[in-house]
This record gives C-alpha cells, structure tokens and sequence, in this order.
C-alpha cells in the first residue's frame, strides 16, 4: 500500500461503574468518551486503534458493561490486552467475538494475532492474578517465538500492558517483570519487531529493548508524577491526557508521534503574506 498505516495508542482507562470516578477524582469514563470522539474526529483517522490494558478498574461486570459501548463508537476496529486491574474472564465475556481476543477459551492467558493489517500486531497478556507486576510465562515465550518465526519479514508490533524494564519510578518498579531477559533475547532474534507497544506507567516513556524499541503510552485521565527516587510514593496528578499515534509506511518505516487531548488554543500560522511572522 501507498499510503501511511495509522495506529492509534491508547491506555490505561481504569473505566469504573455508577459514574464513580477513580480514587474519587478523576472522572475516568469523561476522559475515555473524549478521547474516542478526538480519535474519531483526527484527520487523517487512525486505521486501528490499540489499548494496552488496564481498561476497567477492578476488573467486574458492571465496568466492563461500561466500557464496551463507549470503545464500541470507535469508527476504525480496534484491539485489546488485559491489564493489572483487569478480569480476563469478565473481559473475555464483556467482548465475545472480539477479533483479538483468543478463540479457545480454555487458554490459560489472553494471547493473540493479528495477520490481516499491513503491519502484523501480536497482543501479550502480561497479567499475574492478584499481583500489580506482571510478566511472560516460558509457555508464552515459546508461543511468542513460534509465531514470530512463522513470518520473519512482516513487520510486526508486540502489544503488552507491563513494560519489561526498570523505570527508575519507586513505586512502579517494585515488583519487576517477570522474566524479563528471556523476554529480552528473544525479541532480539527477531529483527522485525518494530516495536513494543505498552501501558501501565501512565507516562510517555521510551527504551531500547532487544534491538528495538518500547514506547509506553500515557494515560487517557491521569498520569503517574514524574519521581525518579526509589522511595516514590504512588501518586498521581491530573496532566493532559495523551496518546501515542504510530505511522508506518513500507519505505519510510515506523515514527511515533504523541498525542495529547484537550481544548488549547490554536492552531496558529507561522507565517503570513509576508512571510514569517514577526
């Protein structure tokens, strides 16, 4: 194809149920309808749209009833991984005949892929039940391994919720990624993965990893505050919702750019009849 292939990133909704807002401040469910309308609305639109988990607050029913009709007025298809904070039973029952979402439901984790795009999306589910970590089991990685090999020269995106690394945030890093170096290894046998595509951090975070690179997204509501100390407590603030908008073209390569949501002023020009302006 010609044109760019657009992918719109998203993450972290933390969707709650009867209009309550999340931790009693953040209206979560406001933030998720604007950032579906602005995707909706971006020229050019986003092909696909990506959500890297944390999708719901405490994993119920009543959550994802909540969730499903709001990611639903997306006009472009969009694709999903489970978070910390997500059911993978409630989920699964909350998007049955979800494209992505595995189609044997005896599967132990929420893995799948997508071929039919002109860039492949492989999705991870990172979650460990009833911790805050997360991590791959040596049965996914001989998973993640089989399906990479199967198409070596398609360029391909790894969607997780947990970023595989160290982030120098106290409270984030205390329980780290579970086999991480095997993680590590394998995605450096592998030179066409892009990229890793992840959530969890609520920050717009970037990392060599495996001879390529992790981009986190940033929150849809709120954001983890920016303190590199190791006694960092887990607190958060209400900064600009973002998100992260991947352009691949078959010559040009893979670029991300990010993107945040709200009414500021402009767009202003730089220049006018008489050039720049001054």
């Amino acid at each position: 194809m010609s044109r760019p292939f657009l992918i719109a990133q998203i993450s972290d909704p933390h969707l709650k149920a009867g209009g309550k807002f999340s931790y009693g401040v953040v209206d979560t469910l406001g933030a998720l309808q604007r950032m579906v309308a602005h995707l909706n609305a971006s020229v050019p639109q986003p092909d696909v749209v990506v959500i890297s988990g944390d999708l719901v607050d405490f994993g119920r029913a009543d959550e994802y009833a909540v969730l499903a009709p709001v990611l639903g007025q997306l006009t472009m298809p969009f694709y999903l991984v489970p978070g910390n904070h997500d059911d993978r039973e409630q989920l699964r029952m909350a998007f049955t005949g979800q494209a992505c979402l595995p189609v044997d439901t005896t599967a132990p984790t929420l893995d799948w892929v997508e071929d039919a795009l002109p860039v492949r999306l492989i999705g991870l589910d990172s979650t460990i039940p009833g911790a805050h970590g997360g991590g791959l089991t040596h049965r996914q990685l001989a998973w993640l391994d089989q399906r990479l090999a199967e198409r070596p020269h398609s360029p391909t995106l790894l969607i997780l919720h947990h970023p595989p690394f160290i982030t120098g945030i106290g409270h984030m890093d205390r329980e780290p990624f579970a086999n991480a170096a095997a993680f590590e290894r394998l995605v450096g046998r592998h030179p066409h993965v892009e990229r890793l595509l992840c959530g969890h951090l609520h920050r717009p975070i970037q990392k060599r990893f495996g001879g390529t690179v992790i981009n986190v997204c940033p929150g849809t509501s709120h954001q983890v505050v920016l303190d590199l100390r190791e006694s960092a407590p887990a607190h958060f603030r209400l900064e600009p919702a973002g998100y992260l908008l991947h352009r691949w073209h078959p010559e040009e390569g893979l670029v991300t750019h990010g993107g945040v949501v709200g009414d500021y002023r402009g767009p202003f020009p730089f220049y006018d009849a008489r050039g720049l302006i001054d």
